[in-house]
């Protein structure tokens, strides 16, 4: 199975005459792409084939200076926006009568550019340009541990640094193993519980309060700023994407998911997610009004969470498997009988009286119905036997769970530097 990556890099500044070249390109590769999409849509053709034999003498003549295989990458990249919009105006989810071209990187086929460790050579309507390249620890790291650099790649003059935005493609192939145990996965608004050994382990994200704080920050940079200039304004348009905050609830997911995936990988085990609707956050906010809880909520992320584990899951060759997620915080697995929560996140089992954490029931009911489904029978109430060793349900209730806190897991699942095991690469001619 192959997987892929993309390591997003910048430039180093360039001169002014320098970049007025790629930002020369970028006007052009926009124009070709307008006109490319156009006849796309009103001809409903998503083949790049098709594509490059109607518009590659067009895009020739429109442009003759730049070299030809920007008219291949232009209908490469013209089929997948057409292909997307068609497919969401079928489902009646387009607004307008023809797709938008907004954002716009430039398309690089293996003509089109050269790479080496830290520099890049472009094609360009004024000939081969070199730019060297800003490398950081992600990138280091992906090519020091077995991912092989792809033909293609994408560009983007940045005007306000006065530098290229580089995307470079990695693939490597990985084999997924079979699996021999199970880890499940309950993803909350405030923490991640993971099923592992057979002991329940809550990671702390703390999304609620980072979800809070940025919310009142916004508000009140809203209020000042409004007030003084309008509600439309560069000075707080500025102030707000200083403040990062999608960045940094990427980076918790990120880390997280490289922790839990590593941790089955070592256990020759498989993860199991509950399988959530793509529009769970609305389903819950159907019955809530408070306006802040409604916030908290629509931020929590829980499929951006569950995508960031599948990815690296798919990376390492970690088998997936989804299942329902209904009434897996309500039903005791040891009675298979109603936990009733009288006191925040901690219930009674009305059969046998034990006291259940939310999550720490969600995830074992998570894993159960995983053998269920897999043919396996149903637990007795004493519990399971693993390996020759009995696994008792109604002692996992709330004593043997681990709280591990952000600012501990976080640390945990560091980058290692990694450029003084760099391997050599020699440019491509």
């Amino acid at each position: 199975m192959r997987v892929t990556r993309t390591v997003v890099l910048k430039s180093e500044r360039l001169p002014k005459k320098v970049f007025k070249i790629f930002v020369e390109l970028e006007g052009m590769y926009r124009e070709m792409l307008l006109q490319t999409v156009l006849f796309a849509v009103q001809n409903e053709t998503t083949s790049f084939v098709k594509l490059k034999a109607e518009k590659y003498r067009f895009l020739r003549e429109l442009y003759p200076q730049l070299p030809s295989h920007y008219a291949y990458t232009v209908c490469q990249d013209s089929a997948l926006r057409a292909k997307s919009f068609l497919k969401r105006k079928k489902k009646g989810l387009a607004e307008k009568v023809f797709p938008e071209v907004r954002n716009v990187s430039i398309w690089l086929d293996d003509h089109l550019w050269r790479a080496g460790l830290t520099v890049i050579k472009i094609a360009t309507h004024k000939g081969w340009i070199e730019v060297g390249l800003e490398a950081h620890r992600h990138y280091w790291k992906t090519v020091n541990s077995g991912w092989k650099l792809a033909s293609q790649a994408r560009i983007k003059p940045d005007k306000k640094e006065r530098r290229l935005v580089v995307y470079l493609t990695f693939h490597k192939e990985v084999e997924p193993y079979e699996a021999k145990s199970w880890v499940s996965i309950d993803v909350n608004e405030d923490n991640v519980t993971a099923l592992i050994d057979f002991t329940p382990v809550i990671f702390e994200t703390g999304l609620k309060k980072q979800t809070l704080g940025y919310y009142y920050r916004r508000k009140r940079v809203q209020e000042r700023w409004d007030n003084r200039l309008g509600p439309r304004n560069r000075k707080k348009n500025k102030i707000l994407r200083k403040l990062r905050e999608g960045d940094k609830k990427r980076d918790v997911r990120l880390k997280l998911a490289r922790i839990i995936v590593e941790e089955a990988r070592k256990r020759d085990a498989g993860i199991i997610l509950e399988d959530l609707p793509k529009n769970v956050q609305n389903k819950m906010l159907e019955r809530i009004h408070d306006k802040q809880l409604r916030h908290r909520i629509y931020q929590s992320a829980f499929l951006g969470v569950q995508k960031a584990i599948e990815e690296k899951a798919r990376e390492y060759g970690v088998p997936v498997i989804r299942v329902n997620p209904k009434n897996t915080s309500r039903v005791c697995p040891v009675h298979n009988t109603v936990v009733k929560y009288e006191d925040g996140r901690f219930g009674v089992c009305s059969a046998g009286g034990e006291v259940w954490h939310r999550d720490v029931l969600a995830v074992w009911n998570l894993y159960l119905r995983a053998l269920q489904g897999d043919g396996s029978n149903a637990p007795s109430p004493e519990g399971f036997f693993v390996d020759g060793r009995l696994v008792p349900l109604a002692s996992t209730a709330t004593s043997d769970a681990i709280w591990i806190s952000q600012s501990r897991w976080l640390r945990w699942n560091s980058l290692p530097p990694t450029q003084s095991d760099t391997l050599s690469h020699k440019m491509k001619r």
